[in-house]
Protein backbone atom coordinates (compact mmCIF):
# COMPACT_ATOMS: atom_id res chain seq x y z
CA UNK A 1 0.00 0.00 0.00
CA UNK A 2 1.88 3.57 -0.76
CA UNK A 3 2.11 5.92 1.60
CA UNK A 4 0.25 9.13 2.20
CA UNK A 5 1.79 11.95 0.95
CA UNK A 6 2.59 14.38 4.16
CA UNK A 7 2.67 17.95 3.89
CA UNK A 8 5.68 18.75 6.42
CA UNK A 9 6.67 22.42 7.78
CA UNK A 10 11.40 22.02 8.53
CA UNK A 11 12.22 25.38 10.11
CA UNK A 12 15.23 26.06 9.69
CA UNK A 13 15.09 24.31 6.37
CA UNK A 14 18.57 25.93 4.75
CA UNK A 15 20.39 24.90 7.74
CA UNK A 16 22.61 21.69 7.28
CA UNK A 17 20.22 19.33 9.50
CA UNK A 18 17.32 21.18 8.11
CA UNK A 19 18.25 20.63 4.66
CA UNK A 20 19.31 16.94 5.00
CA UNK A 21 15.74 16.43 6.30
CA UNK A 22 13.80 18.43 3.49
CA UNK A 23 15.53 16.55 1.12
CA UNK A 24 14.69 12.89 3.11
CA UNK A 25 11.17 14.27 3.12
CA UNK A 26 10.81 14.88 -0.79
CA UNK A 27 12.42 11.96 -1.84
CA UNK A 28 10.17 9.98 -0.31
CA UNK A 29 7.44 12.37 -1.73
CA UNK A 30 5.97 14.41 0.84
CA UNK A 31 5.50 18.44 0.66
CA UNK A 32 8.12 20.07 2.25
CA UNK A 33 7.73 23.86 3.16
CA UNK A 34 10.67 25.47 5.25
CA UNK A 35 10.37 28.49 7.07
CA UNK A 36 13.95 30.18 7.26
CA UNK A 37 15.20 33.89 7.02
CA UNK A 38 16.85 33.34 4.10
CA UNK A 39 16.22 31.93 0.30
CA UNK A 40 17.78 28.98 -0.47
CA UNK A 41 18.48 27.64 -4.47
CA UNK A 42 19.59 24.51 -3.25
CA UNK A 43 15.55 24.18 -1.67
CA UNK A 44 14.74 25.49 -4.63
CA UNK A 45 15.91 22.74 -6.43
CA UNK A 46 13.94 20.52 -4.04
CA UNK A 47 11.02 21.80 -4.93
CA UNK A 48 10.90 22.91 -1.56
CA UNK A 49 7.91 25.77 -0.85
CA UNK A 50 10.06 28.34 1.28
CA UNK A 51 8.46 30.26 3.45
CA UNK A 52 10.61 33.64 4.43
CA UNK A 53 10.62 34.72 8.31
CA UNK A 54 11.66 35.02 11.54
CA UNK A 55 10.96 31.86 13.80
CA UNK A 56 10.79 35.04 16.40
CA UNK A 57 7.91 36.36 14.69
CA UNK A 58 4.31 34.86 16.06
CA UNK A 59 2.18 35.61 12.42
CA UNK A 60 5.25 34.35 10.48
CA UNK A 61 5.26 31.31 12.02
CA UNK A 62 1.37 31.13 12.28
CA UNK A 63 1.48 31.79 8.47
CA UNK A 64 4.24 28.73 8.21
CA UNK A 65 2.50 25.90 9.97
CA UNK A 66 -1.12 26.72 7.98
CA UNK A 67 -2.26 23.65 6.21
CA UNK A 68 0.63 21.42 7.89
CA UNK A 69 -0.04 17.16 8.95
CA UNK A 70 3.77 17.94 10.89
CA UNK A 71 6.26 19.97 11.87
CA UNK A 72 9.99 19.19 12.38
CA UNK A 73 11.82 22.00 14.35
CA UNK A 74 15.32 22.28 13.71
CA UNK A 75 15.87 26.47 13.70
CA UNK A 76 17.51 27.55 16.66
CA UNK A 77 20.47 29.65 17.38
CA UNK A 78 23.92 27.55 18.08
CA UNK A 79 26.75 29.47 19.33
CA UNK A 80 29.16 29.35 22.72
CA UNK A 81 28.68 33.36 22.92
CA UNK A 82 26.45 36.16 22.61
CA UNK A 83 23.87 38.05 23.67
CA UNK A 84 21.38 36.16 26.26
CA UNK A 85 18.10 37.81 24.67
CA UNK A 86 18.96 36.75 21.19
CA UNK A 87 19.23 33.40 22.24
CA UNK A 88 16.17 33.57 24.19
CA UNK A 89 14.17 35.05 21.31
CA UNK A 90 15.13 32.23 18.81
CA UNK A 91 15.25 29.64 21.04
CA UNK A 92 12.50 29.97 23.33
CA UNK A 93 9.45 32.31 21.80
CA UNK A 94 10.42 30.62 18.68
CA UNK A 95 10.13 27.68 20.19
CA UNK A 96 6.80 28.94 22.11
CA UNK A 97 5.23 30.24 19.00
CA UNK A 98 5.37 27.10 17.00
CA UNK A 99 4.19 25.70 20.10
CA UNK A 100 1.12 27.98 20.26
CA UNK A 101 1.08 27.56 16.24
CA UNK A 102 0.40 23.94 16.28
CA UNK A 103 -1.85 23.52 18.98
CA UNK A 104 -3.89 26.14 17.06
CA UNK A 105 -3.93 24.78 13.63
CA UNK A 106 -4.14 20.93 15.36
CA UNK A 107 -0.55 19.63 13.97
CA UNK A 108 -0.62 15.99 14.16
CA UNK A 109 3.28 15.91 15.27
CA UNK A 110 6.41 18.28 16.28
CA UNK A 111 9.69 17.24 16.66
CA UNK A 112 11.72 19.35 18.72
CA UNK A 113 15.82 19.69 17.95
CA UNK A 114 17.51 19.85 21.28
CA UNK A 115 20.63 19.10 22.35
CA UNK A 116 22.54 17.22 24.73
CA UNK A 117 24.29 20.42 25.49
CA UNK A 118 21.23 20.64 27.89
CA UNK A 119 22.94 18.10 30.08
CA UNK A 120 26.62 18.51 29.83
CA UNK A 121 27.95 20.69 32.61
CA UNK A 122 31.72 19.83 33.39
CA UNK A 123 31.96 16.30 33.86
CA UNK A 124 32.21 12.97 31.86
CA UNK A 125 29.17 11.47 31.18
CA UNK A 126 29.81 7.69 29.76
CA UNK A 127 26.50 5.67 28.92
CA UNK A 128 23.68 7.71 30.59
CA UNK A 129 20.61 8.19 29.03
CA UNK A 130 17.74 10.32 28.92
CA UNK A 131 17.05 10.44 33.11
CA UNK A 132 20.23 12.61 33.23
CA UNK A 133 18.62 16.43 34.77
CA UNK A 134 19.70 19.75 33.64
CA UNK A 135 22.55 20.69 36.03
CA UNK A 136 21.92 23.58 38.58
CA UNK A 137 23.38 26.46 36.14
CA UNK A 138 24.42 26.52 32.68
CA UNK A 139 27.64 27.32 31.42
CA UNK A 140 26.00 29.15 28.22
CA UNK A 141 23.38 31.01 26.88
CA UNK A 142 22.70 28.03 24.38
CA UNK A 143 22.42 25.39 26.43
CA UNK A 144 20.21 27.48 29.06
CA UNK A 145 17.86 28.50 26.36
CA UNK A 146 17.48 24.95 24.74
CA UNK A 147 16.63 23.54 27.79
CA UNK A 148 14.01 26.36 28.27
CA UNK A 149 12.58 25.02 25.22
CA UNK A 150 13.08 21.69 26.06
CA UNK A 151 10.72 22.65 29.48
CA UNK A 152 8.11 24.56 27.56
CA UNK A 153 7.34 21.51 24.82
CA UNK A 154 7.44 19.41 27.55
CA UNK A 155 4.70 21.47 29.66
CA UNK A 156 2.78 22.00 26.07
CA UNK A 157 2.26 17.91 26.00
CA UNK A 158 0.49 17.99 29.54
CA UNK A 159 -1.90 20.34 27.65
CA UNK A 160 -2.18 17.71 24.89
CA UNK A 161 0.66 18.99 22.51
CA UNK A 162 1.66 16.15 20.27
CA UNK A 163 5.55 16.15 20.70
CA UNK A 164 8.91 13.95 20.82
CA UNK A 165 12.28 16.42 21.58
CA UNK A 166 15.62 14.67 19.66
CA UNK A 167 19.16 15.51 20.99
CA UNK A 168 21.52 15.00 17.98
CA UNK A 169 25.07 15.44 19.24
CA UNK A 170 27.76 16.68 17.17
CA UNK A 171 26.74 16.54 13.85
CA UNK A 172 29.20 16.08 10.97
CA UNK A 173 29.60 15.22 7.50
CA UNK A 174 30.09 16.78 3.84
CA UNK A 175 28.42 20.52 3.67
CA UNK A 176 28.68 20.85 7.66
CA UNK A 177 28.78 24.72 8.10
CA UNK A 178 29.47 24.43 11.52
CA UNK A 179 31.91 21.60 13.34
CA UNK A 180 34.47 21.31 10.23
CA UNK A 181 34.75 25.40 9.28
CA UNK A 182 35.18 26.15 12.84
CA UNK A 183 37.73 23.49 13.16
CA UNK A 184 39.73 24.92 10.29
CA UNK A 185 39.60 28.42 11.10
CA UNK A 186 41.72 27.65 14.26
CA UNK A 187 43.66 25.32 13.00
CA UNK A 188 46.65 27.32 13.90
CA UNK A 189 45.60 28.69 16.65
CA UNK A 190 43.67 25.13 18.14
CA UNK A 191 45.45 23.98 21.65
CA UNK A 192 44.46 20.61 22.56
CA UNK A 193 42.13 20.65 26.77
CA UNK A 194 43.31 17.60 28.61
CA UNK A 195 44.92 14.26 27.98
CA UNK A 196 42.95 13.90 24.43
CA UNK A 197 41.36 10.53 26.19
CA UNK A 198 38.27 12.27 26.28
CA UNK A 199 35.64 10.35 24.24
CA UNK A 200 32.17 11.51 22.92
CA UNK A 201 29.39 10.11 20.88
CA UNK A 202 28.35 12.25 16.96
CA UNK A 203 26.26 11.71 14.17
CA UNK A 204 26.07 11.66 10.47
CA UNK A 205 23.96 13.98 9.28
CA UNK A 206 22.25 11.89 6.67
CA UNK A 207 21.09 9.54 10.19
CA UNK A 208 20.64 12.15 12.07
CA UNK A 209 17.54 13.75 9.71
CA UNK A 210 16.71 10.11 9.40
CA UNK A 211 16.31 9.63 12.77
CA UNK A 212 14.24 12.84 12.69
CA UNK A 213 11.85 11.65 9.85
CA UNK A 214 11.38 8.29 12.38
CA UNK A 215 9.87 10.44 15.18
CA UNK A 216 7.49 12.50 13.49
CA UNK A 217 6.14 8.95 11.35
CA UNK A 218 6.28 7.13 15.07
CA UNK A 219 4.44 9.77 16.68
CA UNK A 220 1.74 10.11 14.27
CA UNK A 221 1.26 6.37 14.52
CA UNK A 222 1.51 6.33 17.86
CA UNK A 223 0.52 9.75 20.06
CA UNK A 224 1.41 8.18 23.59
CA UNK A 225 4.90 8.57 22.57
CA UNK A 226 4.34 12.45 23.21
CA UNK A 227 7.00 13.71 25.66
CA UNK A 228 9.26 11.72 25.08
CA UNK A 229 13.28 12.79 25.11
CA UNK A 230 15.90 10.92 23.03
CA UNK A 231 19.71 11.20 22.13
CA UNK A 232 20.59 10.58 19.13
CA UNK A 233 24.11 9.36 18.05
CA UNK A 234 26.12 7.08 16.13
CA UNK A 235 26.55 4.70 18.85
CA UNK A 236 30.01 4.90 17.65
CA UNK A 237 32.06 7.27 20.56
CA UNK A 238 35.28 8.48 19.42
CA UNK A 239 38.39 9.86 20.98
CA UNK A 240 37.36 13.51 20.36
CA UNK A 241 41.16 14.96 19.74
CA UNK A 242 41.66 12.32 17.52
CA UNK A 243 38.68 13.54 15.64
CA UNK A 244 40.22 16.85 15.47
CA UNK A 245 43.23 16.44 14.04
CA UNK A 246 41.75 14.37 11.80
CA UNK A 247 40.07 16.60 10.22
CA UNK A 248 43.30 19.05 10.39
CA UNK A 249 44.75 16.33 8.49
CA UNK A 250 42.74 15.98 5.61
CA UNK A 251 42.66 20.48 5.40
CA UNK A 252 46.34 19.87 4.93
CA UNK A 253 47.19 21.14 8.68
CA UNK A 254 49.46 19.80 11.11
CA UNK A 255 48.21 17.99 14.21
CA UNK A 256 47.62 19.76 17.38
CA UNK A 257 50.91 20.12 19.69
CA UNK A 258 49.88 22.58 21.92
CA UNK A 259 48.12 21.32 25.69
CA UNK A 260 46.86 22.72 28.61
CA UNK A 261 45.07 20.70 31.20
CA UNK A 262 41.46 20.67 31.95
CA UNK A 263 41.57 22.54 35.28
CA UNK A 264 44.05 25.35 33.77
CA UNK A 265 41.22 25.70 30.38
CA UNK A 266 38.68 26.10 33.00
CA UNK A 267 40.52 29.08 34.76
CA UNK A 268 40.95 30.92 31.44
CA UNK A 269 37.95 30.64 30.42
CA UNK A 270 36.20 31.90 33.39
CA UNK A 271 38.53 34.66 33.48
CA UNK A 272 38.39 35.58 29.72
CA UNK A 273 34.14 35.41 30.04
CA UNK A 274 34.22 37.59 32.74
CA UNK A 275 36.88 40.01 31.22
CA UNK A 276 34.64 40.42 27.98
CA UNK A 277 31.54 41.17 30.03
CA UNK A 278 33.36 43.34 32.31
CA UNK A 279 35.38 45.26 28.86
CA UNK A 280 32.19 45.13 26.95
CA UNK A 281 34.24 43.15 24.48
CA UNK A 282 33.35 42.44 20.99
CA UNK A 283 33.56 38.68 19.13
CA UNK A 284 34.16 35.92 21.18
CA UNK A 285 36.52 35.04 24.26
CA UNK A 286 38.98 32.03 22.91
CA UNK A 287 37.95 30.34 25.39
CA UNK A 288 34.58 29.84 27.15
CA UNK A 289 33.19 27.32 29.38
CA UNK A 290 30.77 25.98 27.47
CA UNK A 291 33.42 25.38 24.84
CA UNK A 292 35.76 23.64 27.72
CA UNK A 293 33.13 21.15 28.54
CA UNK A 294 32.17 20.08 25.06
CA UNK A 295 36.35 20.07 24.09
CA UNK A 296 37.75 18.35 27.16
CA UNK A 297 35.23 16.10 28.89
CA UNK A 298 33.54 12.78 27.47
CA UNK A 299 30.25 12.65 26.51
CA UNK A 300 28.59 9.72 25.45
CA UNK A 301 25.21 8.13 25.58
CA UNK A 302 22.69 5.49 26.31
CA UNK A 303 20.85 5.51 22.59
CA UNK A 304 18.58 2.47 23.47
CA UNK A 305 15.45 4.62 23.71
CA UNK A 306 15.97 5.67 20.62
CA UNK A 307 16.29 1.93 18.79
CA UNK A 308 13.35 0.53 21.32
CA UNK A 309 10.98 3.39 20.58
CA UNK A 310 11.60 4.95 16.86
CA UNK A 311 13.40 1.96 15.78
CA UNK A 312 16.89 4.41 15.01
CA UNK A 313 19.80 2.45 13.76
CA UNK A 314 22.39 4.75 11.93
CA UNK A 315 22.30 3.27 8.10
CA UNK A 316 25.95 4.81 7.65
CA UNK A 317 28.57 3.50 9.78
CA UNK A 318 31.02 5.88 11.18
CA UNK A 319 33.70 4.75 8.73
CA UNK A 320 31.95 5.36 6.03
CA UNK A 321 31.04 8.22 6.84
CA UNK A 322 34.00 9.55 7.72
CA UNK A 323 35.49 8.50 3.88
CA UNK A 324 32.36 11.12 2.32
CA UNK A 325 33.33 13.88 4.98
CA UNK A 326 37.66 13.37 4.08
CA UNK A 327 36.39 13.37 0.29
CA UNK A 328 34.18 16.93 0.97
CA UNK A 329 36.75 18.15 3.10
CA UNK A 330 40.01 17.54 0.77
CA UNK A 331 37.48 19.15 -1.79
CA UNK A 332 36.57 22.09 -0.23
CA UNK A 333 39.54 23.09 1.95
CA UNK A 334 42.94 21.09 1.41
CA UNK A 335 46.03 22.40 0.38
CA UNK A 336 45.74 25.12 -2.38
CA UNK A 337 41.86 25.62 -1.81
Amino acid sequence: MKRKARSILVTGGGGFLGAAIARKLVERGDRVRSLARGHYPALDELGVDQFRGDIGDERAVFEACRGMDAVIHTAALAAPWGHYEDFYRTNVTGTEHLIRACQAHGIGALVHTSTPGVVIHGRDIQGEDETLPYPRTFHSHYSSTKALAEMAVRAAVAEGLSAVILRPHVIWGPGDNHLVPRIISRAKRIVQIGDGENMVDTIYVDNAADAHLLAMDRLLEDPSLAGRVYFICQNEPVRLWSLVNMILEWAGFSAVKKRISLRTARAAAFFMEHAYRMLGLRGEPLLTRFVVDELGTSHWFDVSAARRDLGFVPAIPMEEGLLRTEKWVREVYGPGK
